[in-house]
């Protein structure tokens, strides 16, 4: 038997309670987790939503996990019973105490590295090598907008893009908000609330915008983020926290790219996957981020209500008790 938190229906943070489902032994490529950290993270708000669509429902959501190895599939090799492990990725289903998965999703921790540190930063730290190393291909003297650049994605990307040498421009909501960032390395913060986005990085940068926007919100944010960006330069959209995304005269593009990243989708490719792991393991052993707001697992429910009120920063995670 293998605790979960199960929802029937989309809908708001109340679809979402504990129950219990028999786990059957791994498959012959499985592996079966011991869970200990489930990582939540803002994509499991679509999937609850209905905005991304649920393989199967009723079902389960998340889409991250750290845990011990406790059972092995008879065709897997490289892992032994009560291995540290963790994995990012589909298929979705992480909300549970226990949990079989794939051998080649799995992800060895370092032994320099506890749970605690990783656990709900590791879906994180892949979108951030993601878009700064992959997408972006960011060098030292460039310079990036970062919306939300005190939540748990934000400060993550700052503090990467600092080390890449990039400058960084960071809306916040307020000043506390901005120091959070700040201690990551944000150049330049720019509170939304009494500030329009647009008109500051162009006041910042004498008119000439960023080469890139990094636009979680969506809505009509996304349209000014692409504005904030200089000729040839790149918005990357990865959500849309604000509402659905508007449509676009293509005149808004001219001289300009725009791309809806997905990194659930880059982390298919299994090399890119392990590779953006560990060059995120070298970032945590040096970084010092906010301690993670930890919830017990059976209050999957209020993580999800305080991750959409905006009253969390750094990382979330759900504890599963022993």
């Amino acid at each position: 038997m293998s605790r979960i938190i199960h929802m029937d229906h989309t809908g708001d943070a109340s679809v979402l309670y504990p129950t219990g489902i028999d786990l059957p032994a791994p498959q012959a490529n499985e592996v079966c987790i011991k869970q200990s950290l489930i990582g939540v993270n803002y994509v499991d708000v679509y999937f609850r939503k209905g905005l991304y669509p649920m393989p199967n429902l009723p079902g389960c959501i998340g889409v991250e996990a750290v845990g011990t190895v406790c059972a092995i599939g008879r065709d897997v090799t490289g892992f032994e019973i009560g291995d540290r492990v963790g994995y990012a990725g589909f298929p979705v289903g992480s909300y549970c105490a226990m949990r079989n998965v794939a051998a080649n999703r799995l992800i060895k921790l370092p032994d320099d590295l506890a749970d605690e540190h990783i656990a709900g930063s590791l879906l994180r730290g892949l979108t951030a090598c993601f878009l700064l190393v992959h997408v972006c291909k960011a060098q030292a003297g460039q310079s990036m907008l970062v919306h939300a650049a005190a939540g748990g994605l934000g400060q993550v990307l700052v503090h990467w893009a600092k080390q890449l040498g990039i400058t960084t421009f960071g809306t916040v909501s307020t000043p506390e908000k901005a120091r959070i960032a700040q201690k990551q390395g944000l150049d330049h913060a720019i509170f939304y609330k009494d500030q329009d986005f647009e008109s500051a990085i162009k006041d910042l940068t004498d008119g000439q915008g960023v080469d890139f926007a990094i636009d979680g919100i969506g809505g009509e944010t996304l349209s000014k983020s692409i504005r904030t960006t200089k000729p040839f330069g790149t918005t990357v959209n990865i959500g849309q926290v604000g509402g659905q995304l508007p449509l676009l005269d293509v005149n808004t593009l001219a001289n300009r790219f725009l791309i809806r990243a997905s990194v659930l989708a880059f982390i298919n490719n299994v090399q890119d996957y392990q590779k953006s792991a560990q060059a995120w393991f070298d970032i945590l052993r040096h970084a010092s981020f906010p301690a993670a707001h930890v919830y017990d697992f059976a209050n999957a429910s209020q993580a999800h209500q305080d991750m959409e009120a905006g009253a969390t920063s750094g990382a979330v995670y759900l504890k599963v008790d022993p």
